[in-house]
């Protein structure tokens, strides 16, 4: 049997042969999982094949995706497909900022998100601190070297009347990390790279979105609202990881890591932070991309409209 030519897919200039590998890494940022991205990816190889297409633009291979995507996995695949090619787009970085409180899975959804929008930037706020921990000795930043739900451990001042220990500690932490994550971000709009940071440390409030003019920024808080399933993550983590980070560590200070959640949760509601309540794994990750992918575009579409009105007042 005589092999298939392969199927050209032509921009201005070049052409470049139809891979199902690079179509279902492209579906799969829909929020698909990848053994159903590949099928639908095959699938539109096989219905090209069919009506003897040899050679079609991007735009029309898009239209075919757009079509074939509705039919194999429904509308809303489809039209979140059409809101990331807008994505691909922007000229200006995006900037994911992911918070939440430890164990409620922010590492592995930020990969995920990462991974299917192309941003190869992935940094913990945890890893932030312990760079901070080479630079300053114990005795000048005492808080940087608990962990977040026992950051209370390393005041230095007493803590107010009426105050919670753990809230005072973190909140200390936290306004020590959060000029580490300023300067990434600084430092992602200069080099125009698109960014993930995710981290405890990543607080609505401490940081506004909305200063970075030249880069589009989203934040969003995880949450797990069932307290078994969040103890859960914890056993999980500790296989896992080889025992690395312990189980019995966070079992112990579980009532702080729900009291840091709930403050948390507070203040994203405070001030306007979107807060995503993390279940299974796929379905939180396409509820993660629907909400990024949203914000980017309205954030894009106002600068756009901010820009147009400054030109017309200035003619």
């Amino acid at each position: 049997m005589p092999a298939i030519p392969p199927i050209l897919i032509r921009d201005e200039k070049h052409g470049l042969p139809y891979s199902k590998g690079l179509m279902a890494q492209s579906f799969t940022a829909t929020g698909l999982s990848p053994a159903r991205a590949y099928l639908a990816a095959q699938k539109l190889q096989d219905e090209m094949i069919e009506r003897g297409v040899r050679a079609l633009t991007i735009r029309e291979l898009q239209e075919l995706a757009v079509d074939v995507l509705a039919r194999q996995a429904g509308e809303e695949y489809a039209e979140r497909y059409l809101k990331l090619r807008e994505l691909s787009k922007l000229e200006r970085p995006l900037v994911i900022l992911i918070g939440g409180t430890t164990g409620v899975g922010k590492s592995t959804i930020a990969t995920e998100i990462a991974h299917r929008l192309g941003i190869t930037r992935i940094v913990s706020t945890d890893s932030i601190r312990e760079v901070m921990r080479g630079i300053f000795a114990k005795e000048l930043m005492p808080a940087i070297y608990e962990s977040s739900f026992n950051a209370w451990r390393g005041l230095r001042v007493p803590v107010p009347h009426g105050a919670n220990p753990v809230i005072v500690g973190f909140r200390e932490q936290t306004s020590v990390v959060i000029t580490g994550i300023r300067s990434l971000i600084e430092r992602a709009v200069l080099e125009g790279e698109s960014l993930v940071v995710e981290g405890v440390h990543v607080v609505p409030g401490y940081i506004e979105p909305s200063q970075f003019k030249n880069a589009s920024v989203v934040q969003l808080l995880v949450t797990v609202d069932d307290e078994e399933a969040h103890r859960s993550h914890f056993y999980i983590r500790e296989v896992q990881t080889d025992g690395t980070r312990p189980f019995e560590k966070y079992r112990a200070n579980f009532g702080s890591i729900r009291l840091l959640g709930r403050y948390i949760e507070d203040l994203a509601a405070e001030h306007g932070t979107p807060i995503v309540h993390s279940h299974q794994l796929d379905k939180t990750v396409a509820e993660v991309l629907e909400l990024v992918v949203n914000a980017a575009i309205r954030d894009d579409e106002k600068i756009m409209h901010e820009r147009s009105t400054s030109a017309g007042q200035g003619a």
